[in-house]
């Protein structure tokens, strides 16, 4: 369950808050006393090796070969683009 804090004391004590964001820790921050923001932990995404990507990037492959106009390499090329 997220922990509620005041703007201000979030402002005062944004450090120590990010620290226990980062362990997990839910913060809805309120003003005058209706929620405004949370701040929540990122999920770490997975870093996959250049090995791994190809493996995947030829599973896909299989599951699509034969049927024309059903994998576009570009598209699947960019959505791994930021």
């Amino acid at each position: 369950m997220a922990q509620l804090i005041g703007a201000f004391e979030a402002k005062t004590h944004f450090s120590q808050i990010l620290e226990k964001v980062k362990h997990g820790t839910d913060y809805i921050v309120t003003k005058h006393g209706k929620p405004v923001a949370r701040i929540t932990p990122i999920e770490k995404e997975s870093e996959m090796t250049r090995e791994e990507a190809m493996e995947r990037f030829k599973e896909l492959r299989k599951l699509y070969r034969g049927k024309p106009g059903s994998f576009n390499v570009r598209e699947a090329i960019n959505e791994g683009r930021p």
